[in-house]
């Protein structure tokens, strides 16, 4: 199973239409909005189990 890095939910590799290719990675969603949203700030939706902000660009 593959996570909707939008929204969380799990979906399925194998049954799932709705893809977006970012950095060489490919991410699933479950509905064609998670995808949209992905697709116009996808740095905001990874990397948010750091906790915390390494490029220096972030309010703390």
């Amino acid at each position: 199973m593959a996570i909707d890095p939008v929204c969380k939910m799990e979906v399925d590799e194998k049954s799932v239409t709705t893809t977006s290719e970012y950095k060489g990675q490919t991410y699933y969603f479950c509905c064609p909005n998670c995808k949209a949203s992905f697709d116009k700030d996808p740095e905001q939706y990874l990397g948010q189990h750091e906790g915390h902000d390494h490029h220096g660009h972030g309010h703390h």
